[in-house]
This record gives structure tokens, C-alpha cells and sequence, in this order.
């Protein structure tokens, strides 16, 4: 799954509401952002239809790293 999470971020900056999304996203809990993630469908992969929550977390991991 860490080999689609970076494929999961670019897909993340090609959406026009990034930054606003974004800032929703380090609102929510830790646990709850993969989620967040894949209604955004920014970890949907291409060719299929429905989001991936482990490339989810990954991503969230890569988009809000923690300290």
C-alpha cells in the first residue's frame, strides 16, 4: 500500500478544493482521516471503482506527516 499512497497524493493536488480539504483534513482524528481520504476519492486507484483504505492512510500519513 505505500507503493499507491504517492499516486494517492498526486491525485490529492489535482483536486481544485485541496486546500480547503486539506485544512478539513487536520481536523479530523487520526483514525478517521484514511476515511476522510476515500470519500474524497483521492484514493480511489485507477481502474477501479471504489477507494482503497489502506493506500487511504498511507496517504493520510504523506499528506499530514506527524511529528
Amino acid at each position: 500500500m505505500k507503493r499507491l499512497a504517492p499516486i494517492c497524493v498526486v491525485q490529492s493536488g489535482r483536486d481544485p478544493a485541496k486546500a480547503v480539504k486539506l485544512v478539513a483534513l487536520k481536523e479530523e482524528s487520526s483514525w478517521q482521516r484514511g476515511e476522510y481520504i476515500g470519500k474524497q476519492g483521492w484514493a480511489t486507484m485507477p481502474g477501479e471503482q471504489e477507494p482503497d483504505g489502506k493506500v487511504a492512510q498511507a496517504c493520510a500519513t504523506l499528506l499530514i506527516p506527524t511529528s
